[in-house]
């Protein structure tokens, strides 16, 4: 079935968060409860709702997007390019870039989005932001009175899942098991907040943004039996 999808048509994609604020001090004494509310279950007794709040770019109502990296195939004849690029600077603006790019270029009733946990992650958490910030949802994320076949998503990681609803794989294991190349990078998901606010350092997590993308779309590949990638056939844009 995957063999019979054009890549063309696919775009994979990523995104990276970080808590909405610096700081838990700096949230009013509403957003300060209804934190501490949300993030019950997770901390537990082993921290307080303060102390938890650097994970808070898990959750859209607590978080934001600081950049979404997007990739797609293009070819001409027997030449196959990977192209990526990356929207970034504040979240209005970067969510209003990428819906234009939806808009204008994955619209038809054959596009499809892919990512890695995109199902569970990074389609709700875009469509919740847009929703927050006053942006109509493209069609492509905009769920509402649409069958299960009719929604446009790909997820690699439940494609690896089988049936099996109770299974996680990240994204770098299943690299490693499909014998896809590691990429360098030099930060994790967990030091993202870290290198946004206190290093300020955006090109370094567009970097790592876009290597998860690079490899999504590899490991796509390699569902397929597809030939992977080569570094010649990746093109920043």
């Amino acid at each position: 079935m995957l063999q019979k999808l054009n890549l063309d048509y696919i775009l994979f994609l990523d995104i990276e968060t970080v808590p909405e604020q610096e700081h838990f001090g700096n949230l009013d004494d509403d957003k300060k409860e209804l934190w501490e509310q949300k993030s019950r279950y997770q901390r537990k007794d082993e921290f307080t709702a303060e102390e938890f709040y650097e994970r808070a770019g898990i959750w859209a109502e607590f978080g934001k997007i600081v950049c979404i990296s997007v990739g797609y195939f293009n070819f001409k004849g027997d030449i196959r390019t990977f192209r990526v690029t990356t929207f970034h600077g504040e979240e209005d603006t970067l969510l209003k870039e990428f819906k234009n790019l939806l808009n204008s270029h994955f619209s038809g009733p054959k596009h499809m989005l892919c990512g890695h946990n995109g199902k569970e992650f990074d389609f709700p958490y875009i469509a919740r932001r847009m929703i927050i910030h006053g942006i109509d949802l493209p069609y492509k994320l905009n769920m509402f009175g649409k069958k299960p076949w009719e929604i446009p998503h790909l997820d690699t990681m439940e494609l690896w899942k089988f049936g099996d609803y109770k299974h996680f794989t990240s994204l770098k294991l299943m690299a490693n098991v499909l014998g896809i190349p590691s990429p360098k990078e030099d930060i994790d998901g967990s030091m993202v907040r870290e290198v946004f606010y206190k290093d300020k350092d955006i090109d370094r997590i567009c970097t790592y943004c876009e290597l998860d993308v690079i490899t999504t779309a590899q490991v796509f590949l390699r569902l397929r039996n597809d030939d992977l990638l080569v570094d010649s056939e990746i093109k920043r844009i």
